[in-house]
Parts: C-alpha cells; sequence; structure tokens
C-alpha cells in the first residue's frame, strides 16, 4: 500500500507542468570582469552575468540591460541614463555598453533580465555598481607632491605625508583616487584605505603608472578629518633586477591623490596633493623587497594619521616639476591578504638556530605578536627548504636578505607585519627574539593578486594531486601583480617566457583575464622600436636582454591563449599592433624565412643534469625551436 502511494504521488509530481516548478534567476553581475569596480576606464564598459535555474536545458534567448546614474541630492536619487530594449541574443559575457557617453567619476548603477527559450522572463537584477574613472588628464587636479626634508639616500626611511581638512556638510559620497612613485598605505582618519596592498602595482614606470580609486564615504566625518600616507621605495628605486641595481626608475618617491566630495545638497568639493601638506619619516627605517623591512615602533609619531595631532615640526612637501609617466586606471585585481597559517612547531636545527615550520611554501609575510620592553628586537629570516642535514638554507637566495627586523617600542602587546615587501618561504629563523617566543605568537599570511578560483583536479594518486596543489601554489605565490619566475631570490622578474609556458595552465586554475591584460599593456609599452621584446616585462634589464623565441613570443601567445579561455576580442584588438610588430621583428631577422640567428634559450628545462648555462646540453636545436615558435607566432 505505501509503495502505491509513493508512486501515486510521484506521478502527480511529473503531470505538474515544468516550467510552474521552474525557477529562473540572474547572478554573478560583473562589468569589465569585476565585481561593482571603481575606475574604469573604457567609454564601452562589458557587462557579464550568469543563470541559475531549476529548469533543465536553459538556453538565454534574449536580454534587457538598463544603467542608471547616481545623482547628487539624495542618496536614493538615480536617472535612467541607457536602457538596451530587448535584444534578441544567446550572449551573456562581455556584452557592450551602447548608450550615450559615461562621465569621468561618476558612479552608475546597472541591472539585466533575460528572456529563455520559452520566452519567460527573469525579474530585474538587484542593481550591480560601477564608477568610472578620471578619463582625462584634465580631470586631475592634483599635484605629484615629494618629502620635504633631507632624505637618508643609505637606509632611505619611509616618509609619511599628511594633510589636515574640515567638510562643512554631510557627506553623500566620497571617492579617492591616488597613486604613487614607489608604494603607498594611504589612510583617512587613521583607518587604512581599502584592502589592497604594494599599490600601485607595478608597471613600466618611465611609462605608465596606475592609480587606485576607492569608495572612503564611510571613513569622512563632518567636521575635522585628515588624509595621511606612507611610501615605500618598491619596485620604483629599491634594490631589482639580479645585478644589485638602485634606483632605476627614479630617486625619489612621490604621491598624487584627490579626495572627490560630493554633500547631501548636491554640492562638492576636492582635497587634492598640493604644497599644503606636510612630510616626515616614521617607524618603517627600512624596506627593500629583496632585503626585507626594518622596523622601529619607538620611531612611529602616534596618532600621525588621525585628527589632533601636531604637525607642527614636521616639513612642507615639495611639488613634483620634473616629467612624470602616465597615469592609468588599474586593469588588475589588487594584490590582498587570502590565506593564513598558523605555525606547526618551532625547531633546533643541528646548528642550533630556532626555526619556525608553516607546513606550506607560501609567499607573503608573518605577523608577530609580542610583548616586551622598548628596544627589544626581533629578527625573523626566510626560506623555502631546509638542507639535508636539517639546517636552515639560504644559498638559494643569493644576496637576497629577506629579513625583517622588529624593534618594540615597549607599550603592551604589539603586532608586526611588513608595509612594502614580500617573502617566499615555509621556513623562518628566529635569529634575534627572546627564547620565551611560542608557535602561536606567529602568523604567516598568503599575499597574492586576487583571482578567484576557476579550476581544480583530483584523482586517486596522491603525487599527482600534490602535484596539482604545488602547480596552485606556484601561481599564487607568482601573480603578485606581474607573472614572476621566483618569489624569493634576488630576482622576482616577469619573465615572458615563464608567462607564456603557464598562461593556459593558469587560465585553468584561476580567472586570470584582468591579470594578463594589465601585464601586456606593459609588455607594448616596453616592445622595441623594431618590435623586439624584452626577456622581462616590465623591462629592468635594459637594452640587449630579448628577442629570445618562446620568451618573446609571449607577445602572441598570451593574448590569443586569454582569447580562446575567454572569448575576449578586445584583448586581440588592443594587443594586435604589438603582436603585429613581434612578427615583423622576426621576419626583419630570418632569411628566406628561416629564424636560424641570434640569442635564444633553447629548451631551458632540459632533464640533463648539466650545468652549462648555455644550454648546449639540451638535445633539440635551438633554431629548431626558434622556427616552430616563427610559425607559431605568424
Amino acid at each position: 500500500m505505501r509503495a502505491l502511494f509513493v508512486l501515486l504521488f510521484l506521478q502527480a509530481i511529473l503531470a505538474i507542468p515544468q516550467t510552474s516548478l521552474a525557477q529562473s534567476s540572474l547572478y554573478a553581475l560583473r562589468t569589465e570582469n569585476l565585481e561593482n569596480p571603481h575606475g574604469i576606464e573604457t567609454l564601452v564598459p562589458r557587462f557579464s552575468w550568469k543563470w541559475q535555474s531549476t529548469k533543465k536545458n536553459l538556453l538565454q534567448s534574449a536580454y534587457e540591460i538598463r544603467v542608471a546614474e547616481i545623482r547628487s541630492g539624495s542618496a536614493k536619487t538615480k536617472a535612467m541614463n541607457w536602457t538596451s530594449g530587448k535584444i534578441a541574443s544567446q550572449s551573456s559575457v562581455l556584452v557592450p555598453y551602447t548608450g550615450p557617453a559615461l562621465t569621468s567619476g561618476t558612479s552608475y548603477f546597472w541591472q539585466v533580465r533575460a528572456w529563455d527559450q520559452d520566452g519567460k522572463a527573469t525579474a530585474w537584477t538587484k542593481p550591480a555598481k560601477f564608477q568610472m574613472g578620471l578619463l582625462n588628464p584634465a580631470d586631475w587636479m592634483a599635484s605629484w607632491i615629494e618629502p620635504g626634508y633631507p632624505e637618508d639616500s643609505i637606509t632611505k626611511p619611509s616618509p609619511l605625508m599628511r594633510k589636515s581638512f574640515s567638510l562643512p556638510k554631510k557627506v553623500l559620497q566620497a571617492t579617492l583616487f591616488i597613486t604613487s612613485l614607489g608604494m603607498y598605505e594611504a589612510y583617512l582618519n587613521g583607518q587604512k584605505v581599502g584592502d589592497d596592498y604594494l599599490t600601485p602595482g607595478w608597471t613600466s614606470y618611465k611609462k605608465r603608472v596606475q592609480y587606485q580609486q576607492y569608495d572612503v564615504t564611510l571613513q569622512l566625518k563632518q567636521g575635522a578629518n585628515v588624509i595621511g600616507a606612507m611610501l615605500g621605495s618598491g619596485w620604483y628605486r629599491g634594490y631589482i633586477g639580479f645585478s644589485g641595481q638602485q634606483n632605476f626608475y627614479g630617486k625619489k618617491l612621490a604621491l598624487k591623490c584627490q579626495l572627490q566630495v560630493i554633500y547631501t545638497d548636491g554640492s562638492t568639493e576636492t582635497i587634492v596633493s598640493d604644497d599644503s601638506w606636510t612630510s616626515s619619516t616614521g617607524s618603517v627605517q627600512s624596506s627593500e623587497i629583496y632585503h626585507g623591512e626594518s622596523i622601529d615602533a619607538r620611531k612611529e609619531p602616534s596618532g600621525w594619521n588621525n585628527t589632533g595631532f601636531d604637525d607642527a615640526g614636521w616639513t612642507r612637501v615639495k611639488i613634483r616639476t620634473d616629467k612624470t609617466p602616465e597615469i592609468v586606471s588599474t586593469y588588475n585585481t589588487p594584490v590582498r591578504k587570502h590565506e593564513t597559517f598558523k605555525a606547526s612547531r618551532i625547531i633546533r636545527t643541528p646548528k642550533g638556530e630556532r626555526v619556525i615550520d608553516f607546513g606550506q611554501n607560501l609567499v607573503g609575510w608573518v605577523r608577530v605578536s609580542v610583548k616586551g620592553k622598548a628596544g627589544d628586537r626581533i629578527t625573523l629570516s626566510h626560506a623555502e627548504v631546509l638542507d639535508k642535514q636539517g639546517n636552515f638554507y639560504t644559498e638559494n637566495l643569493r644576496p637576497a636578505k629577506q629579513q625583517n627586523t622588529y624593534i618594540l617600542k615597549g607599550d603592551g602587546e604589539e603586532n608586526f607585519e611588513p608595509h612594502f615587501t614580500f617573502q617566499g618561504f615555509r621556513y623562518v629563523r628566529i635569529d634575534e627574539g627572546s627564547d620565551n617566543l611560542k608557535p602561536e605568537q606567529f602568523t604567516a599570511i598568503a599575499l597574492y593578486s586576487d583571482m578567484a578560483t576557476t579550476g581544480n583536479f583530483t584523482c586517486s594518486h596522491p603525487l599527482v594531486n600534490q602535484l596539482q596543489h604545488n602547480i596552485q601554489w606556484g601561481q599564487k605565490g607568482n601573480f603578485l601583480d606581474v607573472p614572476t619566475d621566483c618569489p624569493q631570490r634576488d630576482e622576482r622578474l616577469g619573465w615572458t617566457g615563464d608567462a607564456q609556458a603557464f598562461a593556459r595552465t593558469a587560465t585553468f586554475n584561476m580567472d586570470v583575464q584582468n591579470f594578463f591584460s594589465k601585464w601586456l599593456k606593459d609588455l607594448a609599452a616596453d616592445q622595441y622600436a623594431n618590435g623586439g621584446v624584452p626577456f622581462v616585462i616590465p623591462d629592468v634589464l635594459g637594452p640587449g636582454a630579448g628577442n629570445a623565441c618562446g620568451w618573446a613570443d609571449a607577445a602572441t601567445i598570451i593574448p590569443w591563449t586569454m582569447y580562446l579561455a575567454y572569448g575576449d576580442t578586445r584583448i586581440l584588438e588592443e594587443q594586435y599592433e604589438s603582436m603585429k610588430a613581434w612578427v615583423g621583428y622576426i621576419q626583419s631577422v630570418s632569411k628566406n624565412n628561416l629564424w636560424n640567428s641570434g640569442f635564444h634559450f633553447g629548451d631551458w628545462l632540459f632533464y640533463s643534469m648539466d650545468n652549462d648555462v648555455s644550454g648546449r646540453a639540451a638535445v633539440t636545436d635551438k633554431y629548431l625551436i626558434a622556427q616552430c615558435f616563427y610559425a607559431y607566432s605568424t
């Protein structure tokens, strides 16, 4: 009887028309492949969305998009800017905006609804948001400013800059546009702006530098406010490359920012970087990407980035008047904090060293929580492996120190972490510090570009699974704004061959569409006049370090790979001149269409144990490889 009841119940359910059960909706709205982005610079942004439905075999037959401008005067006031009308199309990825011209710095909401193959429409989505960047150079009212005091050119302490200002009315919306020559951290009323790190990122600084754009409405208040920034040497003037060079892009750090405020009554105000700002130094006594950071908490001016601080003893900044690079919006996803790892143990090596094991090779830094007396020091060195005897191994780092030093101010529990450096490590040696330090006082934090995970692979074999795990962490550790070759020694450069070989795998593991779009713009910027391509991008190796097959072919292969992975034709449009110029270079150095001249790395990772760096141990002829890449790029 029970079985008969179940059968009748199932028949009744199946008899109900499918459309009455099916619920469809749209989600994951993206503008230029980003969620609610700020700083859109393209005049034709593109929209994407996904379907979710209980209906099987669903197909989109049409869509409608509408865009509204956020108007001053009320948080709820929106003016319809454009509606597409019902468009018969199955496209839901990178659908272009075709409405009236969008205006600089303006915020917009957009919604979409779509119809399935049966003509049934979804509801309008919840509004997504995007904000345009500063579309014209004239939109920048701010000046480049640099420290006004004589800098220590040896240790190069990080400059601090600040400005007090007053907002007389209630704020509806506020946006901060900011960039620097060197790295920066920005603050409003004592709070860090955004959750991005190593900003403004690494680009071909002599030609283009990115700016970031933040909604800071909630960090401001009516009345007294303070904006502050700390700068770091970073890639701009720190040690870069493996020849010990410094100041590759310049000697002086600089800041440029403007705060755009819209009041609830519709009026506006702009606070800019100018000669009214003041400058000094603080706790960061030195900071180098390769060597690490030194922080003396005793030298931090308490409250320097908040209201109520007396900066009468600070020095007025200087206006920078020499030529500066073009300022462009940020294309790449920013570098952010991700996974954290507690120390699993503190061991004693055969040499007697105290070494912390985090159990995972990662790129980022270690946060330390400690109590002690003023002047107490903690010095941490970072390494990826222990040697065969179990001792701390650093020979592979070459001159890179990978060492952070923290000096306590002696004021209760103190938390330290770097600002303008990063390390590649699993193990951390305690070179200086109390014998009573415990594992729970140390936390490793992974840093990498904020790319969404898109693919994974597991199987029944643990070693294959471990290989995939290593590949994923290799990508995380080397995708810090540029695709680097290594994250630990005195190199960390955007080698074109490494990026080209890994690009397709990268698209499987993570969403790298914007990541490579940004990096390829620097490839085009640093491309030689004859169409040749440097070994590394951004190019810090100088003349003569370029044009090797398989490396320079990143100019053609990676844009094509991104198109295959994401269906994005714009990247082909934007990179086409660069792609064509590279093929033109090969043609210019070939005879009878045979590329059998010039330097080539060849089969760089050939399995032979021969340590001959010329690559002669590899079996495959270099000019055969060159000819294959010539055909591929053509």
